[in-house]
């Protein structure tokens, strides 16, 4: 076992060790002029940790600072455990994303479960009750045993903690290609619901009151995972299983009653729970934040494993484990609460004036760092930016319509398609019902989830379409939001504001920055377009093996409100003769599309454009339709265009089917993904009232119940298949891949 204390900080220095915690020579230069002398062996630890990417976003600040963050609706923005906006009645929605990539890349199963149970303690520390789950996954194509294992154990991983926290997961995305293949993306979101009047804050002030240690013993899994996910990973990546950590879902569902009941104390101060960089980065944050110091010592810790260093108890992220700030002298009444869970709450340091971290071990100082030295003022790097070389290639490429022989044989081809089909392999091993709230369950355009004793609920959905901003990352960026608004809109919700987690490769490449900055840039643009700030997120960057970048993935999950339930709005075909609309002209906009991967096996040119005008005045209008009661269903258009919306459309358990009669170019009209588009469904008797409100809705066709699906451009019959068939090549695309030989 590695004697920590017997390292000399001269050993440190001379033999650079601490580049293998993951500092620069700069960055260990800065802390030398902090402290004024060499640190130790912790404090390096500490300063390591906390001043990695993931911890104090030290290459991403100059471009977070981008986003919208503020609006009357917003009570809490970036910078806690998660971001809240009001919704009305005194009530608050609170919700965050959260990345858990590298860990999912070296142990999938224990990597997802984590990234589940941290993202949930980041909601139930602010005093939310956490409503619902949601998830963005990114993996390899189903084609090698590999990819098959990480989406089996990852989709494992998700269900096993969830199902038994008892936290619905509603929804979510799964997107297949070749740049995921060495670095699955696994982003989790979590929403809850809390009183305005019961918002907690990380906050540890008041000098002299008592910080609280809260949860299961601290053990040594987990060390530097903080820092782990903030390098490239390896071909050797397996040697960092050990910073991942371990996930106890019973345990995290007794911290979650227990903590909820905390809040209602008047002698609780603050709380946060211990994610990455575990009790080195709430315990400074927390003191930091509230202008304070604060000093711990590491002998009252619970520990579950025996001679445990200062190093490892500060960097451990052993799971499940909240740091509370509780008024001196009161400390038994929260220590009653937590053992009425049957869990242990004991104090282990106080709030000092003096603005340091201090910490003790057997007797002696192991750290004496200025607090503030470790949160607000990490370093900041303005990294150099250039314009990727394919990105001017693609952009002097001209529109092209990919060859299609076949009109009926493609929508087969595009149905079975990893990212088009049924995602119900996933979602069925969720439980989406548990808290009996979840109105629309998996696989709509968004979930929705009730709120009890109201008649209003929230809708939630995660989105991005990675193939676009690897294109065109402004133009991606502004689609990745404005798709997530549609979803949201589609089920008859005003879009509230979004949670960003950011996934890019290595940002010390300029090309790779480049693709940061004008991504974020697009975002920023269509949040501002559509009334949605960004209230919290993550970024998750060295995403890239065996110098191979993943395409750039900023995910987003945004949230809405229902203002009645009797707006909810199903995203399929319901009642034989209703008429069928498009909302939005199709063009000949292929670069990124489905149907280029499947004719061409790879994507260029440029992305489909998109205007935020007119994305904005659709979906005000389109949900002024709904709210009015005219709107029957409504559907986004989006990965394999209007013929895969259509077909997805009609597979319900009802025999529904469609008629339906364009003009144009055939292969246009069918699988162009033209942005800005809507496929709605109107009642023969609302058509006058429901074209009055959307000038640009054309009446395309009829639904029918005969079970058919019916197209025809130009007069032309160039789809006529039978509904079933098309739905059980669907929702038998993925079981198919995952049983067949790589």
């Amino acid at each position: 076992m590695l004697k920590t204390h017997d390292i000399s900080p001269e050993q440190i220095e001379q033999d650079k060790l601490y580049r293998e915690m993951g500092l620069s020579d700069q960055e260990f230069d800065m802390i030398k002029d902090i402290m004024k002398r060499l640190p130790n062996f912790t404090e390096t630890g500490i300063f390591s940790v906390m001043w990695s990417e993931h911890c104090s976003y030290k290459t991403s600040k100059p471009l977070l600072r981008k986003f919208p963050t503020k609006a009357p609706h917003v009570l809490q923005g970036p910078g806690e455990g998660a971001g809240i906006i009001d919704i009305g009645d005194n009530q608050a929605v609170v919700f965050k994303v959260e990345s858990h990539n590298h860990p999912s890349a070296v142990e999938p199963y224990q990597g997802a479960a984590t990234g589940v149970g941290g993202i949930i303690r980041d909601v139930f520390s602010m005093g939310a009750r956490p409503i619902a789950s949601m998830n963005s996954l990114r993996f390899g194509n189903l084609n090698t045993d590999r990819t098959k294992y990480l989406f089996s154990e990852v989709v494992g991983g998700i269900a096993g903690y969830g199902n038994c926290v008892g936290v619905p997961t509603v929804g979510g995305e799964v997107q297949f290609d070749d740049s995921y293949e060495d670095n699955p993306l696994v982003n989790a979101m979590c929403v809850g619901l809390i009183n305005h009047d019961e918002i907690q804050k990380g906050i540890a002030a008041g000098i002299g009151n008592t910080i609280l240690y809260a949860g299961p013993p601290t053990g040594r899994d987990g060390i530097h995972g903080a820092t782990f996910a903030s390098d490239d990973l390896g071909e050797d990546a397996a040697k960092d299983r050990p910073a991942v950590q371990v996930g106890d879902p019973f345990m995290e569902k007794l911290l979650i009653e227990a903590c909820l009941e905390v809040i209602h104390s008047d002698a609780l101060v603050g709380m946060q729970d211990m994610g990455a960089a575990g009790l080195t980065s709430s315990a400074s944050e927390m003191a930091s934040k509230a202008g304070t110091g604060m000093e711990m010592n590491l002998d009252l810790v619970p520990q579950r494993e025996q001679n445990m260093t200062a190093y490892e108890m500060m960097l451990s992220e052993s799971q499940e484990r909240m740091l509370l700030c509780v008024k001196r002298g009161r400390e038994q009444e929260i220590i009653d609460i937590f053992e009425k869970y049957g869990l242990k709450a004991v104090p282990v340091g106080e709030v000092i004036e003096e603005k340091v971290f201090r910490i003790k071990h057997h007797g002696e100082v192991v750290a004496d760092i200025p607090v503030d030295s470790l949160a607000d003022d990490a370093p900041v790097f303005h990294m150099p930016s250039q314009e990727a070389a394919y990105f001017k290639e693609f952009q002097q490429m001209e529109n092209s319509i990919p060859q299609v022989g076949n009109h009926k044989e493609m929508l087969r081809t595009l149905l079975q398609q990893p990212t088009i089909a049924s995602k119900e392999w996933v979602y069925d091993q969720y439980d989406s019902m548990v808290q009996t709230n979840t109105v629309v369950t998996p696989g709509s355009d968004s979930a929705v989830v009730r709120i009890k004793g109201k008649d209003k609920a929230l809708a939630i959905t995660t989105d991005c379409n990675s193939r676009y901003i690897y294109l065109d990352p402004e133009t991606g960026g502004k689609i990745s939001v404005a798709e997530a608004a549609r979803n949201i809109v589609c089920s008859g919700a005003r879009p509230l504001g979004l949670t960003d987690g950011l996934n890019f490769g290595n940002p010390t490449n300029p090309e790779v920055f480049w693709q940061m900055e004008k991504s974020v840039e697009g975002m920023s643009e269509a949040c501002e377009a559509l009334g949605t700030p960004v209230i919290s997120g993550n970024v998750s960057l060295y995403n890239q093996s065996k110098g191979k970048s993943i395409f750039p993935t900023p995910v987003v999950g945004m949230v809405g409100l229902h203002e009645s339930l009797e707006h909810i709005t199903p995203s399929h075909f319901q009642t034989s003769g209703d008429a069928v609309y498009v909302i939005g002209e199709a063009e000949a906009e292929f670069g990124g599309s489905e149907l280029q991967n499947v004719v061409h096996g790879k994507y260029e040119g440029k992305a489909p454009k998109i205007d935020l005008n007119i994305e904005a005045a659709r979906q005000k209008q389109l949900l002024d339709a709904i709210q009015s009661g005219l709107v029957e269903s409504a559907h986004d258009l989006a990965e394999g265009g209007l013929a895969v919306a259509l077909a997805e459309s009609v597979f319900t358990d009802s025999g529904l089917g469609a008629n339906v009669k364009l003009t144009g170019e055939a292969t246009v009209e069918l699988f162009s993904e033209t942005q800005s588009r809507f496929l709605v469904t109107v009642k023969e008797e609302n058509k006058a009232s429901f074209e009055n409100k959307i000038a640009d809705a054309k009446q395309i066709g009829v639904v029918t119940n005969d079970g058919t699906l019916e197209v025809s451009v130009n007069g032309t019959a160039v789809i006529h298949d039978d509904v079933k068939q098309l739905e059980n090549l669907w929702r038998g695309a993925i079981p198919c891949l995952l049983k067949s030989k790589a």
